[in-house]
């Protein structure tokens, strides 16, 4: 990882290896790995039935806070997780990542991503607009906020037991 200054503006090109590390870590189960990119006040969101509803008044597909994401891990990490026995094989691509703006020490970013999960039922396609928070912590790239809206998140979704 490369070292980052606090307060400097962030590039476009470490943004997206970022980006391309978190959806590998992700897509390869590297559960330590993926959980230490975040904050200590992150905030992990999938909202279902809508783009923008209020995870205080609706249901969320996901809608953790840091703690629960560290509960999150660590049950996917005792391998009793059903849903993911054995599990899925996953690969994600990453693309028209922008840099949107900032939101206090925060930058904000988007990005589109198409996931195949592969299971012994079939593959399924999963795809969607991420955005994300990004702050620096420490010199290190973080995420702070990570939103994910899926393209058919107003449908009945399947069984989602792994990392968006």
């Amino acid at each position: 990882m490369t070292a980052v200054a606090e307060g400097a503006k962030l590039d476009l090109r470490s943004v997206e290896q970022f980006l391309y590390r978190e959806a590998r870590l992700a897509d390869e189960h590297d559960y330590e790995g993926w959980e230490s990119l975040w904050t200590d006040d992150a905030v992990y969101w999938v909202p279902a039935g809508g783009d923008d509803t209020d995870p205080m008044q609706q249901m969320s597909v996901i809608h953790d806070n840091r703690n629960r994401i560290s509960t999150r891990i660590e049950q996917l990490k005792t391998g009793r997780r059903h849903a993911q026995v054995p599990p899925s094989r996953l690969r994600r691509v990453i693309s028209n990542v922008e840099i949107v703006g900032t939101e206090g020490a925060d930058t904000v970013v988007g990005a589109n991503f198409v996931l195949v999960e592969s299971r012994e039922r079939g593959n399924q396609l999963w795809a969607g607009r991420t955005t994300y928070r990004l702050r620096v912590v420490d010199g290190q790239l973080r995420l702070a906020y990570k939103k994910v809206v899926l393209v058919d998140n107003d449908r009945v979704l399947p069984t989602l037991a792994f990392l968006i």
